[in-house]
């Protein structure tokens, strides 16, 4: 069975490298030296008891979002080793842990089982933390066989990821359980229904808690003087409508439906959720017509130094293009209204509980299966607008609607905003309970190991 998955692996990574590479290599070649097996930092030192490092794995942004959370809760000198897998996870890594003591950030290697190996040797972790669940085979066998316990944190199991994942585990239980969820010691789920879900496919309730959702537990961050001077200046008075993690295809909804509205009453900035996705968002919106900013052509802190003047309304841009990384979140604090983007196409959604922080308005498209059970909860509170959109023009004129509105009537808006954050406020706790199930892992690096 391990010979089969080593070559599928192989024949996969073989075959779909090349194509990644040609299609987005700028993106992803900085990522294949560490992947790869080679350039991986030293381990960081061993705590005063010898032992080696706890090990968090984010996949990318938005996990190492709730990682930052769940290490606010750890103990300081707690020595950590932080894997991501995608370039933005990385750098959003480096930047929330990287300044830490007695914490390295890296690369996970390929699912390739000498690299494994290697890895998990030289980095000797004392038990491995999953960020939300990603279940890599030889991960987890790597971690078994040398009685290290593996930790759900976070942990979330979709409607479609459950369809997918129950025929196999009814079909084949023993494969399903050696190559995947049997290996874990403890799974801290979401939600009630997440916790349904995997005992639903073989899990023992034993090994089941349902610790809430980090991600409710996150600080509002900081928003940069310069960087909150530099948009309002764009805006020159103008509200500040701002669309983030645009993916392919919503630019050109968000962009017709502004035109309804008019630069003259709003500036519209955009933060696409793929950087290489940047100077062909740029593209878009010059095709357009609109005057265009790029966050990137800016420097903030000179400007701000300058003192220079707010833009007037004839030299202001229409449109902020923010091709920028790790400023969204903090920006979001600046905006009059947000927009979520990754819900008008079949994306699935992305979450909206960074606006919310600030108690923004938020408008998102119909396509939140990803997030269900936030998205129940948002509308439940009344938090947020979807709109219902099953095509492009429709979408265009409910977006431009929703904008209009509460541009009209911003004492509503503001009302809405107002309960997103109520919502926030009342959810959160899940970094205690999280923290509390991990306390063993440090306390005794045996506890909850497999058998």
């Amino acid at each position: 069975m391990w010979v089969l998955y080593q070559v599928v692996m192989a024949l996969v990574l073989g075959l779909l490298g090349p194509i990644l590479l040609l299609q987005r290599g700028a993106h992803y070649r900085s990522v294949l030296p560490a992947r790869l097996g080679r350039r991986w930092p030293p381990p960081p030192p061993p705590d005063a008891a010898g032992r080696g490092p706890l090990w968090i794995h984010a996949v990318s942004v938005g996990e190492v979002g709730v990682a930052a959370t769940l290490v606010d809760a750890l103990p300081a000198d707690l020595p950590l080793l932080v894997t991501t897998v995608t370039p933005t996870g990385q750098r959003q890594a480096q930047r929330a842990f990287g300044a830490r003591p007695s914490t390295v950030v890296t690369y996970l290697p390929f699912e390739l089982a000498p690299l494994v190996t290697r890895f998990v040797d030289r980095f000797a972790p004392r038990a491995l933390v999953l960020i939300e669940g990603d279940y890599l085979p030889l991960v987890l066998r790597a971690m078994h066989q040398r009685q290290r316990p593996t930790v759900v944190v976070n942990g979330r199991v979709s409607e479609r990821s459950f369809a997918r994942m129950r025929p196999v585990a009814d079909d084949w239980p023993r494969t399903f359980a050696v190559l995947g969820l049997g290996r874990i010691s403890h799974f801290g789920m979401q939600t009630d229904a997440d916790a349904e879900r995997l005992r639903a496919l073989g899990v023992d309730s034993a090994r089941v808690t349902v610790t809430g959702n980090l991600k409710y537990d996150g600080a509002a961050p900081d928003v940069p003087p310069a960087l909150a001077a530099l948009v309002r200046r764009c805006a020159a008075g103008r509200s500040i409508l701002l669309a983030g993690s645009t993916m392919a295809g919503e630019e050109a909804i968000l962009l017709d439906a502004f035109q309804r509205i008019g630069a003259a009453r709003a500036l519209l900035a955009i933060a696409p959720r793929h950087p290489e996705r940047w100077d062909a968002v740029a593209q878009q919106i010059e095709a357009r017509g609109f005057s265009l900013a790029r966050r990137s052509a800016i420097d903030a802190e000179a400007a701000m130094q300058r003192g220079d003047a707010p833009a007037t309304a004839d030299d202001a841009p229409d449109v902020l293009l923010l091709d920028s990384l790790g400023e969204l979140a903090a920006l979001y604090g600046v905006a009059d209204i947000a927009f979520v983007g990754g819900t008008l196409g079949a994306t699935g959604g992305h979450n909206p509980i960074e606006p919310a922080r600030f108690g923004r308005p938020i408008v998102v498209g119909p396509s939140m299966h990803n997030f269900r059970e936030i998205a129940d909860a948002f509308t439940a509170a009344d938090a947020w607008v979807q709109l219902a959109a099953d095509d492009a023009d429709a979408a265009i004129d409910a977006l431009a609607s929703r904008w209009r509105a509460w541009l009209d009537a911003p004492a509503e808006a503001a009302a809405v905003g107002a309960r997103a954050r109520g919502l926030i406020d009342d959810n959160r706790g899940a970094a205690a309970r999280s923290c509390a199930q991990l306390r063993s892992l440090w306390a005794d690096p045996g506890a909850g190991a497999t058998a």
